[in-house]
């Protein structure tokens, strides 16, 4: 009788143990669904930078490798058309994340073209606009851009920024003539010969290459503007406000995309080219490898995506100095610092 007494009480025992197990494993089923491991997935759409290039494939990479799954997001990537139209896009709810050239972002806010969209990482560490041409259209400096005609989306930050670049260089802008352009036809309107230059961005030289058959000829702005960052990541005021965990989450992910992508800019290339029409692997792959050298800086060390309030500050100063904006603004005023990465 005793030894049936201690056998029931054992199994009573193992029974009650197992349904502890059971409710445990319940309670992290629901706090990995809450961080990001679960099957309950936030749907949100990321828009890229300026259409589907190699500068932007982390973005897939970051997709295809499961990090925006693993942080708790199902992602849908559609190309940008600049930093202009990101913004609309995302403060108007069609989109919810999308990188931006912060320079642009400055101009959109202080000029009040733009408002109710805050940056939450940096991306690129310096800008990465510039005016792209082509041997043999008698463009080598900026004093050569005088008298030729450009063409850019209306809202790009190149376009956007050149009267500052230009007077920083001491050219007249108002000699420039801008025509209009879409992101994916840009580097066909240049090989075309109808524009003598495009509004692009200095990782752009190897497509450029590849679509012309022709030696690119590049004048960065950073050469003559120092201390401006390149893309940034943003978000709406309003969503960074109500989910400020899955803003972190979003950008770790993303991130994460980045460093891999830089790792493994060929394969990445290769991920973006079959996510993406006309998608060119080896220029994808040569675009990245340009990119890595903006990603980071001395400020930064070795972190991604931080964001210096001290540089920012230098990157008003700079366009305030220039007339290019109406009204002073803080760093605060763009940038969230209590979501951005830390050095």
């Amino acid at each position: 009788m005793k030894r049936l007494t201690r056998t029931v009480a054992a199994a009573t025992m193992a029974t009650a143990l197992a349904l502890v197990a059971a409710c445990s494993s319940g309670s992290d089923d629901t706090d990995d669904t809450n961080s990001g491991g679960g099957a309950a997935l936030e749907q949100v759409t990321y828009l890229t930078s300026f259409g589907n290039f190699g500068r932007d494939s982390y973005a897939w990479v970051a997709k295809e490798k499961g990090y925006f799954k693993e942080a708790g997001f199902e992602v849908d990537i559609k190309p940008g058309q600049g930093t202009n139209a990101v913004i609309q896009t995302i403060v108007g709810g069609q989109a919810q994340f999308g990188p931006i050239d912060l320079t642009g972002g400055l101009l959109q806010l202080g000029n009040g073209e733009a408002k109710d969209f805050i940056a939450v990482a940096a991306i690129q560490q310096r800008t990465m606009a510039a005016i792209a041409t082509v041997e043999g259209t008698g463009i080598n400096t900026p004093k050569d851009l005088e008298g030729k005609k450009l063409a850019d989306t209306p809202g790009s930050v190149v376009r956007n920024l050149f009267p500052t670049y230009a007077r920083m260089a001491g050219i007249d802008y108002e000699k420039v003539t801008w025509v209009n352009g879409e992101a994916q036809t840009l580097m066909g309107t240049l090989a075309a010969g109808s524009v003598d230059g495009i509004g692009q961005f200095v990782v752009g030289q190897p497509t450029i290459e590849a679509v012309t058959k022709k030696k690119a000829v590049l004048l960065p702005y950073s050469n003559v503007m120092q201390d401006l960052y390149g893309n940034v990541l943003i978000t709406s005021k309003q969503y960074a406000a109500d989910k400020p965990e899955s803003v972190k989450r979003f950008t770790a992910a993303l991130l994460k995309g980045l460093e891999y992508a830089l790792a493994n800019p060929q394969e990445a290339a290769d991920i973006l080219a079959k996510n993406a029409e006309a998608v060119n692997p080896v220029a994808a792959a040569a675009e990245l490898q340009l990119m890595a050298g903006y990603v980071r800086s001395s400020n930064s060390g070795t972190a991604l995506g931080t964001l210096d309030s001290g540089r920012v500050a230098k990157s008003i100063a700079i366009l305030r100095g220039a007339g290019a904006l109406k009204s002073d603004l803080t760093p605060e005023q763009v940038i969230d610092f209590n979501l951005a990465p830390k050095a």
